[in-house]
């Protein structure tokens, strides 16, 4: 009786994680101080940037301040929303998928 091999090849294609953007929404009661804070802390802006960016939150209602991973993007808007109601600041964090 012959031996008899079988060979199996593995077709693995990885892709990169989809990529989401990190929106901070405008509202009249959340400190402009929190937002640039936020900013600093949780995306490492210097403090020049973050208060750029968060002028551009006042004067356009919102913006992208970043674009993660889903994964990474969501856990950060969980984390600026439990620091912001801590803080009593209704600030609202949104998350829409990078179509770029």
């Amino acid at each position: 009786m012959a031996n008899v091999e079988s060979k199996t090849r593995t077709n693995v294609s990885l892709k990169e994680p989809p990529l989401f953007k990190v929106i901070y929404l405008n509202d009249d009661r959340t400190a402009v101080e929190f937002v640039v804070d936020s900013l600093i802390e949780h995306f490492e802006y210097t403090p020049d940037t973050a208060q750029t960016i968060t002028m551009d939150i006042h004067e356009s209602g919102s913006a992208v301040v970043a674009v993660l991973p889903y994964e990474v993007a969501e856990q950060k808007g969980i984390e600026i929303t439990v620091n912001a109601r801590s803080e009593g600041y209704p600030l609202q964090i949104k998350l829409e998928p990078d179509t770029a």
